[in-house]
């Protein structure tokens, strides 16, 4: 019963087909179109249906046999096919890796154009889905010759289609030994499944020589399992990068807030409690060294004590004023003119004798709603930490600039220093973090800088690498949130 469903199915396929073994020899079929009764059983293919003593010349289960792929061959001379065109295609039949049997089928003309046709319009629709894919996608043989180079990659790589298709190697898309590292990774089972390789960092070098953060999705292509292509998918990472190191920024600004806010109040609270002692410790020494007739020794003793308690006073005057959140007395300025004003005030100043000091300012630069002493001693303190910096020989840049939005002032404050290594610039803007001697700074020059730039809705940050100097950038907006108006004028 089944076998005659068997029979009964492939005599309804409308292609003429048969089954032989690789003797030749007819297993099954359906009915021939000339002669229904040819297609006999054990009867050898080409001595039934053609009268022919050996296979026939062109038949496509010889290349079968031989190469153990399916196979394609164009019949058009007697006997194979009689007064008309066709294609024979045979495909093997395996069992434990051995052709047992293969299968041939006829196909007039006609019918494989449809095919082919459809095959080019398939082909054409999958050109035209990878041509205009939104991501890059990249394709190689085993050689590592490029196959397949969309028009997202070649924006990316800055390369034209025909620069690279088979002409260029992987291993000039992807520098460093990229590519290698991509196929180690893609051959091993540790990063996932074997053969596929997802969301991997990795750089693209442009035609400038740039290179390109991507994040990489890749496949090696099999075929009769063996490898036979690779293929990539990527999109460029720049634009994500840059939002991520903004967002990490905002973060650290965000977080440098909050503790700034915290140690205000502690400051607050141990500077009261400081004054108090402080005042008696200044006044009774004062009064022991006017009123008695002491030793010199015992002077100096309460002349160093005097001298202690008057920094230790200054100390919690710099704690007050960090911790102060007074309002801000804003009115319309000119920064141009405050950073001059700044610059007059120390540059007649020994320490500055052998500092060249460049100024590059913007003309016509909108003013801005400041409170302008406050912001004076931002520029003070930067200004004389870059001469420590510089141990008073260098060169101090000092720019402004309208921002790109046209919404900001930017300064920027360079030195030629020393620099400051990256573990230390983290903390530069922490409150009682100095680099200084003791007894030379209290560490809270910058942090009071950080909150007053902070309290007129500003942004100020450091860059600095060792050998090379420190630039210090502040911005400080035109319209400043929750200030409203103010009264022009120039102090």
């Amino acid at each position: 019963m089944e076998q005659d469903l068997l029979i009964k199915a492939i005599d309804s396929i409308k292609p003429s087909i048969i089954v032989i073994s690789p003797e030749f020899k007819i297993l099954s079929g359906n009915r021939d179109r000339t002669d229904p009764g040819s297609l006999i059983q054990g009867k050898l293919c080409y001595k039934a249906l053609y009268n022919r003593k050996i296979p026939c010349y062109n038949c496509p289960a010889k290349e079968v046999l031989e190469t153990g792929k399916s196979a394609i061959k164009k019949c058009h001379d007697e006997p194979c096919s009689p007064g008309r065109l066709s294609y024979l295609y045979s495909y093997p039949i395996f069992s434990n890796k051995k052709i047992i049997s293969l299968v041939i089928m006829e196909f007039p003309v006609s019918t494989m154009e449809k095919m082919e046709k459809k095959l080019h319009q398939s082909d054409e629709f999958l050109n035209r889905l990878i041509k205009s894919a939104v991501d890059g996608v990249i394709a190689s043989d085993m050689t590592g010759k490029i196959l397949i180079f969309n028009d997202a990659a070649c924006e990316i790589a800055g390369y034209e289609v025909d620069e690279v298709v088979g002409k260029k190697d992987i291993r000039d898309i992807y520098p460093n030994d990229g590519a290698r590292q991509v196929m180690r990774m893609l051959r091993s089972d540790e990063y996932g499944e074997k053969g596929r390789l997802r969301s991997f960092r990795v750089n693209i070098q442009k035609k400038t020589g740039e290179f390109i953060p991507i994040n990489l999705n890749a496949a090696i292509v099999y075929h009769d399992e063996k490898e036979a292509a690779t293929l990539g998918f990527f999109h460029d990472l720049r634009d994500t990068l840059k939002m991520e190191a903004e967002l990490e920024k905002t973060q650290v600004q965000l977080l440098q807030a909050e503790k700034m806010s915290s140690l205000g109040e502690l400051a607050a609270g141990i500077a009261h409690q400081l004054n108090n002692p402080l005042g008696g410790i200044t006044l009774f020494t004062k009064l022991v060294m006017e009123e008695y007739d002491l030793p010199v020794g015992a002077k100096n003793d309460l002349k160093r004590i005097f001298r202690d308690a008057q920094r230790c006073s200054n100390i919690v005057k710099e704690l007050l004023k960090f911790s102060r959140q007074t309002g801000n007395e804003m009115h319309l300025q000119d920064i141009n003119h405050a950073l001059t004003k700044t610059l007059l005030l120390v540059e007649d100043q020994t320490l500055f004798q052998n500092i060249t000091i460049e100024k590059d300012f913007q003309e016509s630069l909108p003013f801005i709603p400041v409170d302008i002493q406050k912001i004076k001693h931002v520029f003070m303190n930067i200004i004389l930490n870059a001469a420590d910096a510089m141990d008073g020989e260098g060169v101090l840049s000092i720019s402004t600039r309208l921002g790109p939005l046209k919404d900001r002032v930017m300064i920027k404050i360079r030195d030629t220093g020393t620099g400051i290594p990256e573990e230390i610039l983290l903390k530069i803007f922490d409150p009682f973090f100095t680099t200084k001697e003791q007894g030379k700074g209290t560490g809270l020059g910058l942090s009071l800088a950080y909150r007053i730039v902070e309290d007129h809705g500003g942004k100020i940050n450091a860059e600095s690498q060792v050998g090379c100097g420190t630039t210090f950038n502040i911005e400080l907006l035109l319209f400043p949130p929750d200030i409203k108006g103010g009264t022009s004028g120039n102090q």
